[in-house]
């Protein structure tokens, strides 16, 4: 055993510590996405796990401590994973990977032994960066250089990926969460601006409270009708899917006998249990369209509702974030109604930025202070034009 240098004992802690955060992040990642990108990302995780074990026997080599806290996501973390668009996420999977490579595994440690795992994690954590890009612009994620499927996976990648190559029309859809949020971002912003204006130009006179709550009722009501528009439009483009598909069984019952099966035997079924698989389904149209939409698209027919739900989530949260301006108002008026609403809402500014963040992958405490500072250039704004503009 020989003793670490600093710099070793500080790159390896922190290359283990990354080893665990990447996996659990690639773990949570999984279970948003379609099945066979789970897959791949469900390997990329099981990569990082062993990661962490080579790391973990070189730090017992050199008599360097393992912590025995467990390394675990931040709950804002894991809040962001589970709502933040899965494109946005894999953006950021894709840029801790590249940051990973050039802090923790270009630069020799001065330990040749060291340097040696180090540069091996490397090449396989550049790898799962090529995936992640393969999959943001929409391919699979198994690039050559991911984690290697057995020969008969790969025989059947390549004959589904040429199967899948004519059929670029499939979409994805997105949740409510998001829309939420910026609802209540839009109401509170917008409402603001209404309440300083008035109040600059009446002094907070009762007039603020009626302006205030018409505009609070108009923007709850045309978010709900724009959130359900666009829910209805992607649930069209859900069932134009589900219909070219259709006809795609109807116009080549073979093939699409064969796309199923193929996908079974990259979950690692065997070839004849996967055809099998695939025959029993192919006898209803209706199963062998429903197994397809699953693997295909992540479609599993339960979407109904989801328009109307977006609608009430948008409307609600734009209507709560609008009339926190307003509410001073109710119980008071002129300077101190003013001043109450001012503070109210930068505080609520800071909170719904925070939360935006969420959805943007920010540190919480910079989109806060961001919306705070947003508020209060339109809030400081329309007052003066309001003094501007007497009524």
């Amino acid at each position: 055993m020989t003793d670490a240098t600093p710099e070793v004992r500080r790159r390896l802690l922190k290359a283990w510590r990354g080893e665990i955060e990447a996996r659990a992040s690639y773990e949570l990642i999984a279970k948003r996405l379609p099945p066979r990108k789970a897959e791949i990302m469900g390997r990329m995780a099981d990569a990082e796990a062993k990661h962490r074990g080579r790391l973990e026997a070189r730090m017992r080599e050199l008599g360097i401590e393992i912590p025995s806290a467990d390394v675990k996501l931040s709950w804002w973390t894991r809040m962001q994973v589970r709502i933040a668009p899965i494109d946005r996420l894999l953006a950021a999977r894709e840029a801790a990977e590249d940051e990973e490579v050039d802090e923790l595994y270009k630069r020799s440690t001065g330990d040749a032994t060291t340097d040696e795992l180090l540069h091996d994690i490397r090449r396989e954590e550049r790898s799962h960066s090529m995936a992640v890009t393969d999959m943001r612009s929409g391919g699979s994620g198994d690039t050559p250089e991911a984690p290697q499927l057995t020969p008969t996976q790969q025989s059947a990648k390549t004959r589904l990926d040429k199967i899948l190559g004519r059929e670029n029309w499939h979409q994805s859809s997105g949740g409510w969460i998001s829309g939420a949020i910026y609802g209540a971002n839009d109401g509170l912003a917008s409402v603001f601006g209404i309440v300083a204006g008035v109040s600059g130009a009446t002094a907070g006179s009762s007039f603020v409270l009626t302006a205030g709550a018409a505009g609070a009722i108009a923007s709850a009501l045309s978010m709900a009708t724009g959130a359900y528009l666009a829910e209805r439009s992607e649930a069209e483009v859900a069932e134009a899917n589900l219909e070219r598909e259709r006809a795609e069984i109807e116009q080549h019952p073979e093939e699409e006998k064969e796309e199923l099966s193929l996908f079974y035997q990259l979950k690692g079924v065997d070839e004849a249990t996967a055809d099998a698989m695939a025959e029993q389904l192919s006898r209803s149209p209706d199963a062998l369209l429903k197994a397809l939409a699953v693997e295909e698209f992540g479609i599993s027919g339960e979407g109904a509702g989801n328009a109307a739900e977006a609608a009430i989530a948008a409307g609600i949260s734009t209507g709560l974030g609008a009339m926190i301006p307003v509410i001073p108002f109710i119980f008071t008026h002129g300077a101190l109604g003013i001043g109450i609403s001012a503070g109210v809402s930068l505080i609520a500014h800071f909170l719904v930025g925070a939360a935006k963040s969420l959805v943007t992958l920010r540190t919480w405490w910079a989109a806060g202070f961001e919306m705070t500072l947003a508020g209060v250039i339109v809030g400081g704004a329309t007052f003066l034009v309001g003094l501007a503009l007497p009524t």
